[in-house]
């Protein structure tokens, strides 16, 4: 694991202010190109799709299936990206350019057929460049001895849905196309800016696997497995048929929240486009904070904590479809959105010590499948009832479900420790 390796001399030899500034700017970097592969390849979706369905170029079906197919990429990323044997470096550059021309793609005419894989593509490349711009940055933190400064990597979602949000809000009454093509200049400009930053390649590509990053990215966690291999083997299962409980979960609200905003406020509302950056901001915010949690708490009970609290998010906006009501929906369900993904992988750590790297593909892969599957029960739904309650109430449910389950894994590994 790269966090396991001693520093070069070079490293060791840096004045606290060098190692600041040196990891500062890798981290700052690292944050641009998630802000560019997730925040715009994956997310620009959601505030642009009241646009498309404004300017007829798709209906509520086809965007539930353009949603689930960028989903099904990421997901199909995720597990491509052991077999990929390329240096980190050069991996980031070519996520980040080809982020710009599938951005820009979906501005370029209206087939249907041709969108789907341009957004499945979109996110293959997210997935690529997640992981390997995780390993490179947290490789680089570690030769630093900086880890503190991991939580702004993982801010960079947030930044992007933030400022992809605000935009989307800008273009309002506007065809959707300009804002693809937007979108794409946006992250070309923040793609030359950290250009250089990535022109070494700074870690071995055998060494850059999605598992690998998800090890190195809970410096803290016990390497130690548990003892009893049962308890483990159960506690293995449950933590991956759960773990895609959030996953379905907050997908729903994520895909549709400006659409459901704008069916629920009075028409010309200047609320509906604020959500999404709401949801950005608060995800910042939860990234930086969950990086700097002890270690030692029960990861079972983080997880149920943060089930619970984007479900208490969803109810919000459908006990009170108001602004004030969606405006705490949307900072709940953001909050513990990454530190979910690092309670999860941590608790795969307890389970499995060094050996965890299966346990955390199989469980991102059930969270994958939870996304793919939620835009695809929501259409459906809402077409039925005519309202996107049902759909929301449905994800609540998954949400509250994997909440008491984690609690019941929890209760049932103290007893048997006791």
């Amino acid at each position: 694991m790269a966090r396991s390796e001693a520093p070069p001399a070079a490293a060791r030899a840096l004045s606290s202010d060098e190692t600041e500034r040196r990891a500062g700017a890798a981290a700052l970097a690292c944050m641009v190109g998630l802000a560019v592969a997730l925040g715009v390849g994956r997310f620009a979706f959601t505030p642009l799709l009241p646009l498309m369905l404004a300017d007829g170029s798709v209906g509520l079906k086809a965007g539930s299936w353009l949603a689930s197919a960028n989903y099904a990429g990421y997901f199909a990323g995720a597990l491509s990206c052991a077999a990929l044997r390329m240096a980190p470096a050069r991996m980031i550059r070519f996520g980040l350019a080809a982020t710009v021309l599938l951005t820009a793609a979906m501005g370029v005419g209206h087939l249907l057929a041709v969108w789907l894989v341009v957004r499945f593509v979109a996110g293959v490349v997210s997935a690529w460049t997640f992981v390997f711009v995780s390993q490179w940055g947290l490789r680089r933190l570690a030769e630093l001895h900086a880890s503190e400064w991991g939580g702004v990597i993982y801010a960079g979602p947030g930044v992007g849905i933030v400022l992809t949000g605000l935009i989307g809000r800008a273009l309002d009454g506007h065809r959707a196309a300009p804002g693809w093509l937007g979108f794409a200049a946006l992250s070309a400009v923040l793609s030359i800016a950290i250009w250089r930053t990535f022109g070494v390649a700074g870690t071995p590509a055998s060494a850059a696997t999605p598992n690998a990053v998800a090890t190195a990215a809970v410096p803290s966690a016990p390497s130690a497995p548990s003892a009893d291999p049962r308890r483990r083997r159960a506690d293995a299962v449950g933590l991956v048929v759960l773990y895609g409980m959030p996953g379905f979960g907050y997908i729903i609200t994520a895909t549709f929240l400006p659409v459901i905003a704008r069916s629920a406020l009075p028409a010309g509302s200047p609320w509906p486009d604020l959500f999404w950056p709401m949801f950005g901001a608060a995800l910042i915010v939860g990234a930086l904070a969950a990086a700097r949690l002890p270690a030692h708490w029960d990861n079972r009970l983080l997880l149920a904590a943060g089930c619970a609290t984007q479900a208490l998010g969803i109810a919000a906006g459908i006990v009170w479809p108001n602004a004030a009501g969606f405006s705490v929906g949307s900072a709940l369900l953001g909050l513990p959105f990454t530190a979910i993904t690092l309670f999860a992988m941590r608790d795969a750590r307890r389970l499995h010590g060094a050996r965890a790297t299966g346990l955390m593909g199989y469980a991102t892969a059930s969270y994958g499948v939870g996304q793919i599957l939620g835009p695809l029960v929501a259409a459906p739904l809402t077409a039925r009832f005519g309202s996107f309650t049902p759909a929301l109430g449905v994800a609540a449910a998954a949400l509250v479900a994997g909440a008491a389950g984690f609690v019941a894994m929890a209760m049932l590994g103290r007893r048997a420790a006791a």
